[in-house]
């Protein structure tokens, strides 16, 4: 259950009061909880049990490239949910254009299975480290 910080005072004020052998009710509100931050309370949660992840990998900057890397994604079942293409991480592109790939999966064994995928098809996944993004991220 999921409420605002001062809909648990009545809890905490169980820890201070004599309520031995007494039948007691706290009232939990949570009615001041605005959307964004519920969102990111949630994406913390599918974050820390592996069902959204980042990772990065290198292609060359040439045509049909981000298709082969989508075909993979589809044929492991990952649902990508944002992806970022940047052309200026190497000075060379036809040596090195960063793609990340932020996906949702069933959990980490699935995650797991995914970024196999990726390795066995030389892409040398790097997972990212992510903070939950909001609504309001591009």
């Amino acid at each position: 259950m999921v409420v605002e910080n001062s809909g648990l005072l009545t809890v905490a004020a169980l820890k201070h009061m004599n309520v031995q052998k007494k039948k007691i009710v706290s009232i939990l509100s949570g009615g001041n909880m605005d959307v964004i931050t519920m969102a990111s309370i949630v994406q913390h949660g599918l974050i820390q049990r592996d069902r959204i992840f980042t990772v990065s990998v290198l292609l060359p900057d040439k045509p049909g490239e981000l298709a082969k890397v989508s075909t993979l994604l589809a044929g492991e079942q990952a649902n990508v949910i944002k992806l970022e293409h940047n052309q200026f991480i190497s000075i060379n592109r036809n040596a090195a254009v960063e793609l990340r790939i932020t996906m949702e999966a069933d959990g980490t064994d699935h995650k797991n299975k995914i970024v196999s995928a990726l390795n066995e098809a030389g892409y040398r996944p790097n997972s990212l480290n992510q903070k939950a993004f909001t609504v309001t991220d591009n």
